[in-house]
């Protein structure tokens, strides 16, 4: 799943075990942060470790730790076979298929999986969770497939090849490296003056039981749709001065009487941007009474989204501070119960949720391109071509656009209303939570190539009224997409100036030089 590196190398260096993980220290961490264990971790985890001790000192049948799984959860096994049957859990569970996933995901799913295993629910040994930031520390990171995981007991599969890696018999890329062969990951461990982790009682269970997978790859797409939502506001306000449209629509007063909390922060966004425009005071007595739906209600519609956004938050930074093992252990009352914080539905819903919110933020952007694009409704030439006829202008660009929205029609339907029984219909309720996580990120970077799009185009209509100027925050931006794409002259590829402008998306700046703060 190739996708544009949305920050630089982070210098920020994140705690994990201890206090609760941001939204902010998931971006950090995906952008290539140190990350260190919390000072007391050790004290967190020696109990639950104790317990699982004690519990085999016992004689006690425990699932996972004694027992096989799934359906073979009642087939006992004998007390010097426990270690084995850690590694053959995690040999026998590698089964995935498919592209491999980026090594930002798995960046996060080696961090992530360590803080919830540090939180002290598990029994893991404090040497498990040293070595996961060892192999974090040095970019040892694992190839790990994307297809496999139903999100059933979590993402069995793509954290049994995260943990087949740890164990030295998966295999790794050394830097996050996506190029080449891959290595295998004792080489490159002894490379860097590690062993292979030697897995004991309840621990390989431990690394394959939780929601990692389908929380990393959407917080991904989170991550990415923040920068998408910013910058599909630029592009929004450039499409209204393009198309000469009225700013009255975004009143603040307007939205204080329906105040849903996004719609009243889109408005917001699109009022300051709209301030004070050029553009705007040329037009303001021109006799038009109402603008289509893609401009007039812009903030209805990409307020519900923000709304959707802000949702998924909060969902996503619950489920990265939970333990979503089993069985947990509870060393204060002695017990180690069989749950299901594994299910993966919380987050399995949540991306539908948020692919169904940024498929509109394409939507609405392919339909005020197609005004702009349109002259009898924008009263610019022709496909914004300055020799309409001759050439073609930037008629295709739009093809592009419709295409995407109709991908992102079939990729915004809900994974999580599906279900398959497996392992003998002991697994009989799963939540597609990875399936959910893949196609809500390749969502998320569809609509940001739609955006790119409106952006080439409304900057190309307001290129054709100049010398009128837009408002100061808009002509910053405005400057700063002139540095990488030209104005539209003659006929040229689109393709190359779609990557520029996705890039620009990508990397915060089409906001930031708007001064388009986080929603």
């Amino acid at each position: 799943m190739p996708g544009v590196t949305v920050n630089p190398v982070s210098k920020a260096r994140v705690s994990i075990g201890g206090a609760p993980l941001r939204f902010e220290d998931l971006r950090e961490i995906a952008a290539g942060a140190r990350v260190a264990l919390a000072p007391d971790v050790p004290a967190r985890v020696a109990p639950s470790r104790a317990l699982i001790e004690r519990v085999l000192k016992k004689g006690n049948t425990v699932y996972g730790v004694n027992t096989g799984f799934g359906q073979l959860k009642s087939v006992r096994v004998p007390d010097q076979d426990v270690e084995r049957l850690q590694v053959n859990l995690i040999r026998s569970h590698a089964a995935g298929s498919g592209p491999e996933l980026e090594p930002r995901a798995v960046r996060l799913m080696l961090a992530l999986r360590a803080h919830s295993l540090a939180l002290g629910y598990s029994g893991v040994r404090l040497t498990l969770l040293e070595h996961i930031v060892r192999m974090i520390e040095f970019e040892i990171l694992p190839v790990v497939p994307s297809r496999g995981s139903l999100g059933a007991s979590g993402d069995l599969i793509p954290l049994a090849h995260l943990a087949l890696a740890l164990i030295g018999e998966g295999e790794v890329r050394a830097g996050g490296s996506t190029t080449g062969n891959a290595v295998n990951a004792a080489d490159l461990m002894r490379g860097n003056g590690m062993a292979p982790l030697a897995l004991q009682a309840k621990e390989g269970l431990a690394l394959i039981n939780g929601t990692q997978a389908m929380t990393s790859v959407g917080a991904l797409a989170l991550i990415e749709a923040a920068d998408v939502l910013r910058a599909a506001h630029v592009a929004c306000a450039l499409s209204v001065e393009a198309a000469r449209g009225s700013v009255l629509p975004f009143d603040p007063r307007v939205h204080a009487i329906r105040p849903h909390p996004g719609q009243k922060d889109s408005a917001a966004v699109l009022w300051s941007l709209l301030r004070q425009s050029g553009i705007v005071a040329s037009h303001r007595d021109c006799g038009k009474i109402q603008d289509p739906y893609s401009l007039r209600c812009a903030p209805q519609v990409m307020g519900a989204s923000i709304d959707a956004f802000r949702r998924v938050r909060e969902t996503l930074v619950t489920e990265v501070n939970s333990v979503s093992d089993n069985p947990l252990c509870f060393a204060d009352t002695e017990e180690v119960v069989s749950a299901g914080n594994f299910h993966g539905e919380p987050v399995a819903q949540a991306l539908d949720y948020l692919a169904i919110g940024m498929a509109e933020v394409g939507s609405i952007a392919e339909r005020r391109t197609f005004l702009l694009l349109d002259s009898s409704k924008s009263g610019l030439p022709p496909f914004l071509s300055p020799g309409a006829g001759l050439q073609s202008g930037l008629m295709i660009v739009q093809y592009l656009q419709a295409a995407l929205v109709t991908e992102n029609k079939m990729l915004a339907q809900p994974a999580s209303v599906d279900s398959i029984p497996t392992s003998a219909g002991q697994e009989d309720h799963v939540s597609m939570g990875m399936h959910a996580a893949v196609k809500a990120l390749t969502l998320v970077r569809n609509v940001r190539r739609i955006v790119a799009a409106e952006l080439l185009c409304a900057a190309q209509g307001i290129h054709l009224l100049r010398p009128l100027r837009s408002s100061e925050r808009l002509e910053r931006a405005l400057a700063g997409l002139r540095e990488i794409v030209p104005p539209l002259e003659e006929d040229r590829r689109q393709d190359k100036d779609l990557v520029s402008l996705d890039e620009w998306i990508a990397s915060g700046a089409a906001a930031e030089l708007a001064q388009v703060e986080a929603f």
